[in-house]
């Protein structure tokens, strides 16, 4: 999983991002992205989301978040496009590294 983590720290330098490892209140976050004056973006890196521990694992620290700022699950889960849970999104490896953050 170091080596996903990895991969999606270099993609967001690429992006553009300043990116922080966030220790918040609620629990760690992976990836704590800003740009000047563009709102802020959390990210968690996740190799697969198979079962519903995993799952509140990666969603649950996002969730207890209660700013409004965007919020995204990166995993290489199969058949993942783009889902939206709680506000939280969760994106495909692939479509992460093709596309940025846009559908």
């Amino acid at each position: 999983m170091l080596s996903l983590q990895n991969v999606v720290y270099n993609q967001l330098l690429r992006m553009g991002y300043a990116v922080c490892v966030g220790q918040l209140q609620v629990g760690a976050i992976d990836f704590v992205c800003e740009k000047p004056e563009e709102q802020r973006v959390y990210v968690q890196a996740s190799y697969l989301i198979a079962d519903d521990v995993t799952r509140e694992r990666e969603f649950g620290n996002l969730r207890a978040i209660k700013d409004n700022y965007p919020k995204y699950v990166i995993s290489m889960t199969p058949l993942v496009t783009r889902t939206d849970a709680d506000g939280i999104i969760h994106l495909h490896l692939r479509q992460f590294l093709l596309k940025g953050f846009r559908v």
